[in-house]
């Protein structure tokens, strides 16, 4: 049972129990209120594990940590990421849009011939893709996991929902096409800080052995992040790899 069913199980008992003792009409909005706030802050959390299962870190013995990249691949970007990457003998997992795959297949294949992981971002990404029906998810999901393998040769397991959002509907369709949903436990806010030393800053400060780390490859300071990251970790020890790495332990 996900945690969102255990929630309406409960409310359902708690409207029953106060139709039972005729609690005043009042009581029944808050009730809703509840619920819907509820609601919301599962949907945006991976961690809890409200509408499906995901993987927001790894249980590891070692200091391994996976460096994980949002929204590519991009023309500008992702090859100064590699560059680094492959400077640093580090692995990381980049959780590609369909559409972008189709437009830079060459890309793609760079990444996977650097010894870097693919995973499935959905096809479009688009701002509504939260209000998508299952089929919709499917056909989302099904194109992007077509598109790696037709210009990979592999098959990805691995899908990072939009937004980090989950929904019931995207649960549904999980359960179908049976991927691993990968999450993080360190998110830079990259998209969001403007200064790379802030940013940095941010992340190491919560850097432990399993973190997944949250990234993208689409901003002009993504090098400048990464740079400053990867050499925290080479002083500190740590091991960069693919998710997929991070967790077969």
């Amino acid at each position: 049972m996900t945690n969102f069913k255990f929630i309406q199980l409960t409310f359902a008992v708690a409207i029953i129990v106060m139709l039972f003792f005729q609690v005043p009409f009042i009581w029944y909005g808050l009730l809703f209120l509840g619920f819907f706030m509820v609601t919301m802050i599962g949907s945006f959390s991976m961690s809890w594990n409200f509408h499906l299962k995901s993987i927001t870190s790894g249980a590891v013995s070692d200091k391994r940590i996976a460096i994980t990249f949002d929204d590519g691949p991009n023309p500008e970007v992702t090859p100064l990421i590699l560059e680094l990457l492959k400077s640093h003998d580090a692995k990381a997992t980049f959780f590609c849009i369909g559409k972008h795959i189709e437009a830079y297949p060459e890309l793609v294949k760079s990444i996977v011939n650097a010894g870097h992981e693919i995973g499935n971002h959905s096809y479009s990404h688009k701002n509504t893709i939260d209000f998508n029906k299952m089929n919709q998810w499917l056909s989302e999901l099904e194109a992007t996991d077509a598109l790696i393998e037709t210009h990979t040769g592999q098959k990805s397991r691995l899908f990072r929902p939009p937004f980090g959002v989950t929904t019931p509907n995207l649960a549904k369709a999980i359960k179908l096409t049976k991927h691993n949903v990968i999450g993080w436990n360190i998110r830079s806010f990259d998209t969001v800080i403007s200064h790379p030393k802030n940013v940095h800053q941010r992340i190491t400060k919560r850097v432990q052995p399993g973190a997944i780390i949250l990234l993208h490859d689409t901003h002009k300071n993504s090098s400048i992040i990464l740079e400053q990251l990867l050499q925290f970790l080479k002083n500190n020890d740590y091991k960069t790899v693919t998710v997929t790495d991070l967790l077969d332990e």
